[in-house]
């Protein structure tokens, strides 16, 4: 299912000029140098494609010939190559190998039939690569950096556009070769009978992975044959089909690709059978916005609301098929992290219901929708992306496209990291709420939500009230004590969420001493019908909370803090008024 909906997604881009999509037998490379060639394949220049400065530095793609698989063996690619290849330059000390690989790359040239051999283009590249000396190329400026980084090399014919690889001739040359002439079997993703690819083309840009690239089909391993079948034979792919799939998947891996997220370890494409603004837009949506456009996601997400709002759910777009593959790296292959396929609209329609479950009062300055990065850190140890726990990215986007409860580890994880700096931030108030509510909801569908965007003041859960009591016990100490450093919210809370009943006598025998040093006897009473309202119905307190409730207690605790806020602001407002 997963190749063929890549498969048939190159099908749909490759008749897009705008798209840019490799044809069958060729990819788009990053060449940083073009030696340039007169017609005697003398070397006239070496053309430095490169944009930008310093490690910013950029090559410019060209289409080539699709390069072999290289693994442990010489391999050698047609008209392009790495500088060792090309031009049998030794950079690493190996000059047997070196020697080769050299010659291997020119007898795959030399092998290409007479109507191609005898190119013009092709005609300067042979004879350049007989008679030239590595003395006639080091005049040149890009010489040195050549020499020390092996980059790859292509040539051009002086006066010509294209590359000597973009010629007709070697166009219908690889053409020809990417027919079904040699069929001998059908192919598993077509049902079309084809050649079957023994080898897969490497799947590159997945964070994490090798450089190089990996493989999601692969059978490098006796174990991992059957019936006597090696390799691709275990699993018959036609050619074009594997280049088909290939060739979709790098695409929609590629370098600011608008259809790739990172999500922790998860590198997340999305794509539909046809265009919907969904395919490029949800990685606005989900992602963090740049420096330089700090309000892009918010766009992205109100767009979305309104796009529902206006006949999404209904219309041709909605009915679109909509896929997201998320992959890890894992040893020399990739593995599928997860795989999610419906409508644009039901995609739609659960992405509206993550950002709803997360709604929750917030000051001004937080942004009104956060991207899974910043809900994701905000649970790392320091506040770090490294740190974000193996997997969580990945279950956490697996269960909003699927509206699945979130994973039990992100709830923890967000306590844990409370409980550790004794801070509940907006992120991670969000996501508790939006932890509780989606479990809530999936063990009782006919219940919305449990827990308010606001404050509460009806919701009888003991967690949630001693989180709220906590909250007042902490304004109270904070009234009592103007600029105070460090609050009981620094000393006690991690044992009031989890454990109320060893620290809450002490906490109510402080109140008594932070109350009577208020001034304002009014306040003081107010205070004190506050905590009077909250314990009504409370009982004694629990001896411990279990995960959930330190959840609500927290929710509790952000809630009352809030309120205080606003007041606070109103109050304000009304004195300068």
């Amino acid at each position: 299912m997963i190749l063929h909906a890549l498969y048939d997604y190159y099908q749909r881009k490759s008749v897009d000029p705008d798209a840019h999509m490799a044809p069958p037998g060729f990819e788009w490379k990053e060449i940083p140098f073009v030696i340039e060639l007169d017609s005697l394949g003398n070397p006239v220049q070496i053309e430095d494609t490169r944009e930008g400065e310093g490690k910013k530095k950029r090559s410019r793609p060209f289409l080539v010939p699709q390069g072999g698989k290289k693994t442990s063996g010489v391999v050698a690619n047609l008209l392009w190559d790495n500088a060792e290849y090309v031009l049998g330059l030794n950079t690493k000390g190996k000059a047997g190998r070196v020697a080769e690989q050299h010659h291997a790359f020119l007898a795959k040239i030399e092998s290409l039939p007479t109507a191609v051999r005898t190119d013009r283009a092709v005609q300067a590249v042979l004879h350049f690569l007989r008679s030239a000396d590595t003395d006639t190329l080091s005049q040149y400026t890009a010489w040195n950096e050549i020499a020390e980084t092996n980059p790859n090399l292509t040539f051009r014919l002086r006066g010509d556009l294209d590359l000597v690889c973009q010629q007709s001739v070697v166009r219908e040359f690889i053409g020809k070769e990417q027919s079904a002439e040699n069929a001998d079997t059908f192919c598993l993703v077509t049902g079309e009978d084809d050649e079957i690819q023994r080898l897969h083309t490497a799947i590159k840009g997945v964070w994490g992975a090798q450089t190089s690239g990996a493989n999601i089909v692969s059978f490098n391993l006796d174990a991992f044959n059957s019936y006597g079948k090696a390799q691709g034979a275990n699993a018959p792919v036609g050619k074009r089909a594997a280049f088909g799939y290939t060739t979709a998947l790098n695409y929609l891996l590629r370098r600011d690709s608008p259809q790739r997220l990172q999500v922790g370890d998860s590198s997340v494409v999305f794509w539909s059978d046809r265009p919907a603004e969904l395919e490029a837009g949800v990685v606005d949506i989900f992602g963090e916005p740049t420096k330089d456009d700090p309000d892009r996601n918010v766009r992205a997400v109100t767009s979305l609301y309104k796009a529902i709002h206006h006949g999404l759910l209904e219309n041709d777009e909605g009915r679109a098929k909509f896929f997201a593959l998320g992959l890890a790296p894992n040893a020399a292959r990739i593995a599928i992290r997860f795989w999610h396929h419906g409508t644009v609209a039901e995609m739609a329609v659960r992405i509206r219901q993550h950002f709803d479950d997360l709604a929750i009062e917030r000051s001004p300055r937080d942004p009104p929708y956060l991207s899974l990065f910043r809900l994701l850190v905000s649970v790392a140890t320091l506040g770090k992306a490294d740190n974000i726990p193996p997997n969580l990215g990945g279950e956490l986007m697996r269960s909003i496209l699927m509206d699945l409860p979130y994973p039990q580890t992100l709830l923890a994880a967000a306590v844990r990291r409370i409980r550790a700096e004794h801070e509940v931030t907006y992120a991670r108030a969000a996501l508790i709420k939006a932890c509780i509510n989606r479990a809530t909801r999936y063990a009782n569908p006919t219940r919305k939500e449990e827990l308010a965007m606001s404050l509460d003041e009806a919701n009888e859960n003991v967690g949630y009230r001693l989180g709220r009591l906590f909250a007042v016990l902490e304004k109270i100490q904070e009234e009592a004590n103007p600029g105070i450093n460090a609050t009981i919210r620094d000393r006690y809370y991690g044992a009031a969420s989890s454990t109320p009943v060893t620290v809450f006598s002490i906490l109510m025998k402080l109140k008594n001493h932070h109350l009577s040093k208020l001034d304002n006897r009014g306040r003081a009473v107010n205070l004190e019908k506050r905590i009077g309202e909250i314990m009504d119905g409370l009982g004694d307190f629990p001896r411990q909370l279990p995960l959930a409730d330190q959840g609500r207690f927290a929710i509790g605790y952000y809630h009352q803090r809030q309120d205080f806020f606003k007041k606070a602001d109103k109050s304000t407002e009304g004195e300068k008024s």
